[in-house]
Parts: C-alpha cells; structure tokens; sequence
C-alpha cells in the first residue's frame, strides 16, 4: 500500500512537471543584484510591493516619517516616480489592470485621518476612491468599516476582495461587489474551521478559490469565491512560521509564501481543480539574517517575484531560473 502511494505521488508530481522533494532541491530563483538601479530611494519601512505587468512598473510602499510613501519603479529597477498624498501607513498593495484602465489598491492600517481604509488611486497617485471610514475603526458594513485591513485583491470583475485586519478587532475575510456592497463574509477571531488570527494576505486563483494566509493560527486557508464556502487548509508546511503572504506564480503551479520571522521563501505546490490535499514545500530560498520577507507580489507576465523587506528596508527580485 505504502509503494502505491509513493508510486502515485510521483505520477501526480510528474503529470504537472514538479520537481521531487526527495530529488535534493533544485535552485528555482536567482537574486537580481542589479535591481534597483539605485537602492538609495528606499528610505523608510518597505512593507509591500505590486507589480504592474502590462506596463512594466513595480509599485513599492513604505512607511517612516517625512518619507514617499509610494515608490514607482520601471521592471528594469529605475525609478520613475512617487507619492505621498492621503497614505498614512501603507501595509498591502495591488495593482488592477481592465481593458480600459489600471489603478493601485492599498490597505491602510494607520490610526490617523486616513487611516483604517482601503484605497483606490490612478497610477499617478490621484485618489479615485476610499472604502472605510476614515479614521475610524470599526466591524460595520452599512457603513462599511475595517480595522487595519491587511491587504486587497481585486477582479478583474470588480469584485474585491479584503482580509481584515492586521491585528485590529476584526479577524475576517470580505467579498465586496464592484459597488462596494458585501457579497459575503467569513471570519472570526479564533482557531477553528473558517475562523483567523491576524489574516494577512489573499489572493485568487484562476479556479474559483480564495487563499488567505492566516498568519498567527500558522496557516493558509481556502474559500469558495462564490460562496466563501471552506474548502481546507494548509499547516503542515508552517510549523516553524506562519505564512505572512500568498501570490502564485505566473504558471499558477506553485504558491509563493513569506515566512517573515526565518527569513524564508516557501514554495508550495497549487493543487489542481479540487481537493485542496495536503502542503507539499517543493523548494525554499532562504533570505539574510534579519531581513523580514513581509509581502511579495509576482509579475505574471515574467515570472519574476518581487519581496518586501522590513528588516532590510528594502525590495528585491528575484528571476525563475
């Protein structure tokens, strides 16, 4: 029975060209050294980046005093541009592109005047849109509230898509519709089945699911994105850290996940349409002592995944060899 399922773990690995873990690790990435052209822009806390990649741009945000809070870099490390109007204390970002236009979502979990929102700016820095009530924690829907929402995916739909928050009172993953109207919600503090401690990223898969790192119960967890029905869960992978974020690569084979308090890159391998099974951890890249990975994004045109570092107070890159 044991070499049948030896067997058929090897078929399932082979049917989808992932490497063996038991092959010895294989190096997937590299670092680019030579990205940014001028680290020196990076002058505060670098706790989330975004990458534009039909316009080649890599969004960066950063907190600390009398700082640009927004840092604009083109895919080859120059930087362009920044911002800072209406941002107190960036914590997630994500770029949306449609058909006609792009924009820059970022989670805001200051405690000032901006504070306690999600907001939608062009990619100028012009601020379209806030939903939250600024300055002002808070669990309500009608009005809609948050407290230090974590980070924002949003559809190409319109759907959004928010986990709330990072380390406030609420602990929940929300569906807005594009009129910002809740379509469901899941989530309360606690450990059990559908319940967070501090959900920290999420992201969406081409197969209808939701994955939301829910980081101080050292997990991932996954939704219906219709529904928000649990689908299952992953922590075998995060005995030693929780995950602090989620991206796919751009091949939706593998699940990028930062583990912030070792250093660590996990590579995961993204079940297939159906059972979610078990965490299978097919390579890891090891980052610098004290660097603290925070969020990562992954160009979806490249392949390349772009790490937010608090520690290190900076971003960097690295190639799919």
């Amino acid at each position: 029975l044991l070499m049948g399922i030896y067997f058929l773990y090897f078929q399932f690995l082979k049917a989808f060209d992932y490497p063996s873990p038991w092959k010895g690790q294989q190096q997937m990435y590299k670092l680019d050294i030579g990205w940014p052209k001028v680290p020196e822009y990076f002058t505060g806390q670098t706790f989330c980046v975004a990458v534009d990649s039909l316009h080649r741009l890599v969004y960066v945000g950063q907190r600390g005093d009398n700082v640009p809070k927004v840092l604009v870099f083109s895919e080859e490390g120059y930087f362009l541009h920044s911002w800072n109007n209406t941002v107190e204390m960036p914590h997630g970002i994500f770029v949306l592109n449609t058909a006609t236009d792009s924009s820059v979502w970022i989670t805001d979990v200051g405690t000032g005047k901006y504070g306690h929102t999600v907001k939608q700016y062009s990619p100028s820095g012009k601020l379209m849109q806030v939903l939250g009530t600024p300055g002002n924690a808070g669990s309500s829907l009608i009005p809609l509230q948050f407290d230090q929402p974590a980070e924002v995916f949003v559809e190409e739909s319109g759907d959004i898509y928010v986990v709330d928050g990072d380390g406030g009172m609420n602990n929940r993953l929300l569906k807005l519709s594009n009129d910002y109207k809740e379509i469901w919600l899941t989530g309360t503090n606690g450990t059990g089945i559908g319940q967070f401690k501090i959900p920290h990223s999420v992201t969406v898969d081409p197969f209808g699911r939701v994955w939301v790192a829910d980081r101080d119960n050292k997990r991932i967890q996954v939704f219906d994105k219709v529904t928000g029905e649990w689908l299952g869960s992953w922590s075998s992978c995060f005995s030693e850290d929780g995950p602090y974020s989620v991206r796919f690569t751009a091949n939706y084979k593998y699940l990028i996940v930062a583990q912030l308090n070792i250093n660590r890159l996990a590579i995961l391998v993204a079940p297939p349409v159906g059972s979610i099974g078990d965490c299978i951890m097919v390579n890891t890249v090891q980052l610098a002592d004290e660097t603290k990975p925070h969020l990562v994004d992954v160009d979806m045109k490249s392949g390349a995944v772009y790490v937010a570092e608090i520690g290190a107070q900076q971003v960097q890159k690295y190639i799919p060899l």
